[in-house]
């Protein structure tokens, strides 16, 4: 028997390998008959002579393979032997954690003769469902606000949102001390999830800095590509400006990051990349960065520009 997995949502592919494995031992509770292979760190001789050794005590084995689209020697010899390893008795279980192209002359093969499932990242509808069902783990839900700042923060990064709905859970039950349904609201997501997005405006920030514009430019088509809004692109620059000219200001009057800290408007993981970021832009640059940014958030809100448009035009001056 032939499976075969693949796709690039990696956290449901892992969960699905680890549910086959964990039916495999129920039956087989010794799990001596389990064995995992990485297709670069093998021969296909080695794979294939313990894929067909044969015992009267073993029943049924099964055998996790990865990367076999990866070695091409490999690669080669699977797909020639591709009906015999399908016909086994035992079970292997072929997969990728990534996408795997459609053309592919072993893919074609696999699609024919194994049972497969592609994983793709979820949509926002599925999203939402997942999202739910990982909440009641917990005895748990989230307010329909709450999910769609989580969605905002994090995105379907599936393995960033199962830690941060399990620190989300665990923190509201801690805090209200009982054994109920808890409910988690937008309030606790903005007070204890940091937004990835957040930290990938630094990078840009840090090009600014370096007066790197055509990084700067790459690192926003990248945001933009992957969907994230304009405006809330500016609205967070715009933020993040805020912070280090409030920064900037404080050792202008040579105080330290504590006074910056206990003014408590900030995360305190963005407060400390704003302090040091803030060490390269002198006070007066801020301020016409930050008269800059005025500019181009009213020109695309008066209409006379797209947001995209504004956005690439603010980060050229800057």
């Amino acid at each position: 028997m032939l499976l075969f997995l693949y796709g690039k949502d990696t956290y449901r592919l892992q969960q699905k390998l680890k549910e086959i494995e964990n039916q495999y031992k129920k039956i087989h509770k010794s799990g001596l008959n389990l064995e995992k292979f990485d297709a670069n760190q093998i021969s296909f001789k080695e794979f294939w002579d313990k894929l067909f050794q044969r015992s009267m005590f073993i029943k049924k084995k099964l055998f996790f393979l990865e990367n076999i689209f990866s070695n091409q020697k490999f690669k080669e010899k699977f797909l020639k032997e591709l009906p015999k390893i399908a016909k086994s008795q035992d079970i292997v279980v072929a997969f990728e954690k990534r996408e795997v192209s459609k053309a592919d002359e072993l893919y074609l093969g696999l699609k024919k003769v194994s049972k497969s499932q592609e994983f793709k990242p979820l949509e926002k509808k599925e999203l939402r469902v997942w999202m739910e069902r990982e909440f009641q783990k917990y005895e748990a839900e989230i307010t329909k606000e709450g999910m769609e700042k989580l969605i905002e923060f994090v995105g379907n990064n599936l393995w960033q949102l199962s830690n941060e709905i399990r620190k989300l859970s665990f923190f509201k039950r801690t805090a209200i001390a009982t054994h109920l349904k808890i409910k988690v609201g937008k309030e606790d997501v903005e007070r204890l999830v940091r937004p990835k997005i957040e930290t990938d405006i630094f990078k840009t920030i840090d090009a600014l800095a370096q007066k790197d514009i055509k990084k700067a430019l790459c690192l926003i088509q990248n945001h933009l590509q992957k969907g994230d809004s304009p405006l809330y692109l500016l609205k967070m620059i715009n933020f993040q400006f805020r912070n280090l000219l409030v920064a900037r200001a404080l050792r202008e009057e040579g105080r330290g990051f504590d006074s910056f800290l206990k003014l408590n408007f900030v995360h305190p993981f963005a407060a400390k990349k704003s302090w040091q970021e803030s060490q390269y832009f002198t006070l007066g640059r801020l301020k016409k960065i930050y008269q800059k940014i005025f500019l181009a958030d009213l020109i695309i809100k008066t209409g006379k520009i797209s947001p995209e448009e504004g956005l690439k035009g603010l980060v050229t001056q800057i």
